[in-house]
C-alpha cells in the first residue's frame, strides 16, 4: 500500500505516513466529505458555471405560450419598440417637463415606496420612492419566470425597469435647480430642505454637485436597459418563430 499523498510505502498498521505524516483516517473523512459534496452538487445542478449557464439558456428560451402565439406577441413587441425608442430619444428636459403616460403608472410605487422603507430613517425613506418604482418590475419580472416561464413576459418587465431610470433620472438632474413641479405643485427651490428627494439624497451623500452627471449616467443607462430589453424579446420571437 501507498500514501495517497507522497506515495510513500504505507505499511497496513500504520496510522500515519512515515513519509508525509499524513494522517490515514483524517484523510479518508476528508475523502468521504468531499464525494458528499460533490454528489449534493450534482444534485443542485452541478458547478455554480453550470447552474449559470443553464438559467441563462432558461432565459433565451421562449415559453409554451410565446411559442405557440408568436405572430401577436410580435406585433406587442413593436409596439413596445416604438414606445421605447419614444422615451428613448427624450432629453432630460423633456423627460422632466413631459413624464408621459408611464410616470403616473410608476408614481404610486414610488410613493409606496416612500412608506415602506420610511421606517428605516429620513435617508432611506427618501431613497425608497426610487427603490419602490425599481422594486416592482423585478417583482413582476420574476414572479413571470417562475409562474409560468413567461420569458417575453419577463423582456417587457425589464423594458418597464429601464424606462423607471428614465423617469428618475430628470428629478436627479433638478436636484440643485428645484425647478421641477414634484407632486402637489411643489417645487425643489420653494419647499423645506428634505422634499426633494434627490436634493436630500445627494446633499446628504456630498454628491449634490454631481447631479446632472449622475443623472446622465442614469439617463444612458436606463436606455441601455431598455434596449437590451428589446433584442432579449427579439431574440424570443425568432425562437419561437423557428419552433412554430
Amino acid at each position: 500500500m501507498e500514501c495517497p499523498k507522497c506515495g510513500h510505502t504505507r505499511q497496513p498498521e500504520h496510522i500515519r505516513c512515515s513519509g508525509c505524516d499524513l494522517v490515514f483516517a483524517k484523510y479518508e473523512t476528508y475523502l468521504e466529505r468531499k464525494a458528499e459534496l460533490e454528489a449534493q452538487r450534482t444534485e443542485a445542478g452541478g458547478v455554480p458555471s453550470e447552474r449559470l449557464r443553464a438559467i441563462v439558456d432558461g432565459l433565451l428560451e421562449p415559453g409554451d405560450v410565446t411559442a405557440r402565439y408568436w405572430w401577436p406577441y410580435a406585433v406587442l413587441w413593436a409596439v413596445f419598440v416604438i414606445w421605447g425608442w419614444s422615451y428613448m430619444l427624450e432629453s432630460l428636459y423633456d423627460l422632466g417637463w413631459d413624464p408621459g403616460f408611464l410616470h403616473a403608472i410608476n408614481l404610486p410605487f414610488h410613493e409606496a415606496g416612500h412608506v415602506i422603507f420610511g421606517v428605516f430613517g429620513d435617508f432611506i425613506g427618501s431613497l425608497g420612492g426610487t427603490l419602490g418604482q425599481l422594486l416592482i418590475p423585478i417583482v413582476c419580472a420574476v414572479a413571470l419566470l417562475r409562474g409560468n416561464h413567461d420569458t417575453f413576459g419577463a423582456s417587457l418587465c425589464l423594458w418597464w425597469f429601464g424606462q423607471n431610470f428614465l423617469d428618475i433620472a430628470p428629478y436627479m438632474a433638478d436636484a440643485r435647480a428645484g425647478e421641477i413641479p414634484l407632486l402637489g405643485g411643489n417645487r425643489g427651490n420653494s419647499s423645506p430642505y428634505g422634499f426633494h428627494d434627490w436634493e436630500f439624497i445627494l446633499g446628504e451623500t456630498g454628491l449634490l454637485a454631481w447631479d446632472r452627471v449622475l443623472a446622465t449616467i442614469t439617463l444612458n443607462g436606463g436606455r441601455l436597459i431598455m434596449l437590451t430589453a428589446m433584442l432579449w424579446g427579439a431574440w424570443l420571437l425568432w425562437r419561437a418563430r423557428t419552433r412554430a
